[in-house]
């Protein structure tokens, strides 16, 4: 047995104490949002596997306080335990990230007020079980003016600095044109050392960044995308993912990352960046291909499901889009989860800057509404029935299928489940069950289990659903 004098043991139990306290206020390491050890597909949180459900009415949830506690009780009240944060300020009663004197900011000064309103959101978060997936650097803070944001208004702006002029700083006075799916000649995107090695400008984005750590870094429910529906170019993401990945193992953290491309087409050469450097971007968001419709926004998952087969990491979709109708956001966010998808979240609707429009919808998203919540709750509920994690889609168990018309998951012959975004009869193929078997009908538009029915395995059953509408079966061994 080693001895130790007592300076050592003052040490050891020092050591010890932290080590207690470190893990009180953020939970043990394994506690972490991670992969889902037994199916990384999906993800994991304090040990458990968890599919991610969200809608809220913002994108930078912490810079609008006002009500913010309630929104996220509601969104748990519903099952929903997933948000997006984009680390922006272009409402009114944002703030913005550097202190002021003389109308002027001042880059080495922080903003007490906006770092305390994202501290105190990420501690609302923690505390209900909600994940938060961050976004550092937002595009439509950086272009062209949009509400309070765009270039016009921003800190980093030479014109609005005291810190650098635009000739020391090579950044431009005006942007007039907006984010595309091509990379842009604007300089705040080119100075990675790859790039421009901008370095009087890239310290000035480290700091920002690793102020947004030092608070971020605490917390053990946090994902990371560097950007927002970038076409920019692919070394800016790489170079930050990089940078990020560093300072997290630097407090001893290992976090998790991606970058979000713009084109809505899952299948483009951006997007198969991301895909194939998994040790950089070790999870996916494939938030734009919420932009296709019916079969093609499906297959368009598969096929991102199949190609990183070698490497599988969760699938994410932080952003439904309702431009195409309410019906096809709905059907959207259940395709996500039988495609194999590890989360998905309702938009925010359109610019709605009254605190009194948290439960508001428009044509850009559902947000929080009454439907989402609603399409948020028959989640959980199906969830709760049935074992996504241990499912892999299968719609060729499928006959008598139109495009569109129903999607299956299976789980190793102990339970299948299918969805109906438009009602419909299909027949489904359970041979591997044999016996009586029990199926029950979930009406996703008001979250309610009808009684069950019963049919006969080691054969193939008819399914017809219920009704019109948005339908979900879970079909087990009685």
């Amino acid at each position: 047995m080693v001895k130790l004098n007592f300076n050592a043991r003052i040490v050891l139990l020092l050591t010890i104490v932290l080590m207690a306290m470190s893990c009180e206020s953020t939970g043990s390491t394994n506690d972490n949002i991670r992969p889902y050890t037994n199916n990384p597909y999906y993800w994991q949180y304090k040990g458990e596997p968890v599919l991610l459900l969200g809608g809220t009415w913002q994108d930078n949830l912490f810079n609008h306080p006002v009500g913010l506690e309630r929104h996220l009780d509601l969104l748990v009240e519903n099952g929903g335990n997933y948000v997006r944060n984009t680390m922006s300020h272009r409402n009114t009663g944002n703030v913005f990230a550097y202190a002021q004197s003389n109308g002027k900011f001042d880059l080495d000064k922080p903003n007490e007020e906006y770092w305390q309103r994202f501290d105190n959101f990420l501690i609302m978060a923690h505390e209900r079980d909600i994940i938060v997936q961050i976004e550092v650097f937002d595009p439509w803070d950086i272009f062209v003016d949009e509400s309070q944001g765009g270039w016009s208004r921003h800190p980093f702006n030479p014109n609005n600095n005291i810190n650098y002029t635009a000739e020391q700083s090579g950044l431009p006075i005006s942007v007039d044109y907006v984010p595309t799916g091509s990379p842009s000649k604007h300089a705040f995107y080119r100075t990675v050392p790859a790039l421009d090695n901008n370095k009087l400008f890239l310290d000035y984005q480290r700091a920002y960044v690793d102020r947004m750590l030092s608070y971020s870094l605490k917390y053990p429910n946090v994902l990371y995308s560097i950007q927002n529906e970038s076409g920019e170019e692919l070394a800016f993401g790489d170079y930050w993912a990089d940078y990020i990945h560093q300072k997290a193992r630097d407090e001893g953290r290992k976090v998790y990352i991606t970058d979000m491309r713009r084109s809505g087409d899952t299948r483009s050469p951006d997007h198969n960046h991301i895909y194939k450097n998994p040790e950089r971007f070790n999870f996916l968001d494939i938030a734009q291909n919420s932009w296709q419709t019916g079969q093609i926004h499906f297959d368009r998952i598969i096929y991102v499901r199949d190609l990183i087969s070698n490497s599988p990491r969760p699938i994410n979709t932080i952003k439904i889009y309702n431009k195409d109708g309410v019906d096809e956001s709905v059907a959207r966010f259940f395709r996500v989860f039988f495609a194999g998808g590890a989360s998905a979240r309702f938009h925010r609707p359109s610019f709605l800057e009254n605190s009194d429009a948290h439960e508001a919808s428009t044509d850009w998203g559902l947000g929080l509404s009454p439907l989402a919540q609603s399409a948020i709750r028959s989640g959980r509920m199906l969830a709760d029935a049935f074992d996504f994690f241990a499912s892999e889609p299968k719609n060729e168990l499928l006959s008598e299928r139109a495009k569109n018309e129903a999607y299956a998951l299976t789980n190793k012959g102990q339970q299948y489940a299918v969805y109906f975004p438009e009602g419909g009869n299909v027949n489904l193929n359970v041979s591997d069950i044999q016996g009586k078997l029990q199926l029950r009908w979930l009406n996703i538009n008001t979250s309610t289990w009808l009684e069950a029915q019963y049919a006969e395995g080691g054969g193939r059953i008819s399914l017809q659903a219920p009704d019109s509408g948005h339908w979900a079966v879970v079909i087990q061994k009685d």
